[in-house]
């Protein structure tokens, strides 16, 4: 039987709101036994319950992928950008720079986009601007991930808050060891996350194309 698995980050959001939902439904049925508000009440309760737990989905996802050099989409969302930048946090020189925004409707869950070691795993105070501006990147709340693939390339992920998100969950820790099918950490709402490349490093993703975390492969790495 399939049911809807919701991600350890939502569990006790959407338990304080279906208590606070029932007291305040039995607050109102018991109150106002006639009219239309109970009715009406019951009908918005069922409609944020239904919204949290869509929110707080976790799909099972398994990628089965013999080639290390491959990339996977850390996330669901649209690409945004795809273009040469300075990276001028960890790397300090021009990268390739894949950005996906994540709307209100994707999955939230991310994911370790190859398999690998953690160098680095920093988190960054900052403001909470709509994601999809390019200066989001570097001014917005925001946590680094530095990860070394098995062939010795370094990529940078970048989990970044939104204008909605007010906190980012991060699970990486300078020298864990990483994997596909595991995940990298959460965003709670519209957020997005850039990836930092080698000049080089081959890319199979256009600005509006649609990603699936763990699914869509997004870029080659230069390991030869």
């Amino acid at each position: 039987m399939r049911y809807v698995r919701i991600h350890k980050e939502g569990r006790l959001i959407l338990a304080t709101l279906a208590l606070i939902l029932l007291f305040l439904n039995l607050y109102i049925y018991t109150h106002f036994t006639f009219g239309f508000l109970p009715i009406l009440n019951i009908i918005i309760s069922a409609l944020l319950l239904f919204f949290f737990a869509y929110f707080f989905r976790n799909p099972p996802r398994k990628v089965y992928i013999d080639d290390n050099s491959l990339v996977v989409a850390p996330a669901d969302g649209t690409i945004v950008v795809v273009e040469p930048t300075d990276e001028l946090e960890y790397f300090g020189d021009q990268r390739i720079q894949v950005s996906i925004f994540m709307s209100v409707f994707n999955v939230h869950a991310n994911w370790y986009p190859i398999k690998g070691t953690v160098i680095k795993s920093l988190h960054h105070s900052g403001r909470h601007m709509a994601a999809f501006l390019p200066k989001s990147s570097h001014e917005n709340e925001r946590s680094t991930v530095v990860i070394e693939s098995e062939g010795k390339t370094q990529i940078l992920v970048r989990q970044i808050a939104g204008a909605l998100a007010r906190r980012i969950v991060t699970y990486a820790h300078a020298g864990k060891k990483c994997h596909l099918n595991e995940h990298l950490g959460f965003i709670k709402f519209g957020s997005r996350v850039d990836l930092f490349f080698p000049i080089g490093t081959e890319i199979f993703v256009e600005v509006g194309d649609s990603t699936t975390g763990n699914e869509t492969i997004i870029a080659r790495l230069n390991e030869d």
